[in-house]
């Protein structure tokens, strides 16, 4: 078997290690605006009630109308608060018991409210830096990856010439 149809098949078996599901993101936005590569924030807090913390350099702290937004902000309204952001032309209210997430997806801005069973786990993750509880932070990433050398390896070796003409696979 010649070098190109091994090498074919060595990347074949390689790609389905690599599933592209594993590292895609999850982009189920609640709204989603055009990104114009503002020269400082992409956004703003409208308002913020009582319980209301966003995400900033030093980690998190009370969020004030006005404050800042940008990729990767967060802001997060506890059981008693309320907040609204304004980011290019989505102006969402964020309700009590959770979070809003700020992500670039392609050349938009996506704004996603995440409710508050999901809020708990991330808030308490991040803010305190505690392993949550539980096996559902594993990652099959390393799985994929080895999975993918042993396949690529077993095609290699079963496609092996070994120079003696009458050993490998038949063409």
């Amino acid at each position: 078997m010649n070098l190109t149809v091994k090498v074919a098949l060595a990347g074949f078996v390689a790609s389905i290690g690599f599933p592209v599901s594993s590292f895609a993101q999850d982009t189920s936005c609640t709204c989603t605006t055009p990104y114009q590569r503002a020269a400082n924030s992409i956004g703003s807090i409208g308002h913020a009630n009582s319980d209301v913390m966003v995400s900033q350099a030093a980690g998190y702290g009370p969020a004030k109308a006005g404050n800042a937004l940008d990729f990767g902000s967060r802001v997060v309204v506890g059981a008693r608060g309320s907040a609204s952001v304004n980011v290019g032309g989505c102006n969402l209210d964020v309700p009590a018991n959770s979070s809003l997430d700020i992500s670039r997806v392609e050349n938009n801005i996506c704004l996603k409210v995440v409710g508050s069973e999901q809020t708990a786990a991330a808030v308490s993750s991040e803010h305190t830096g505690q392993i949550p509880p539980g096996d559902n932070n594993r990652s099959n990433t390393p799985l994929f990856i080895f999975g993918g050398m042993v396949g690529a390896a077993g095609i290699l070796a079963a496609t092996q010439d070994d120079g003696r003409g009458g050993g490998g696979v038949s063409p």
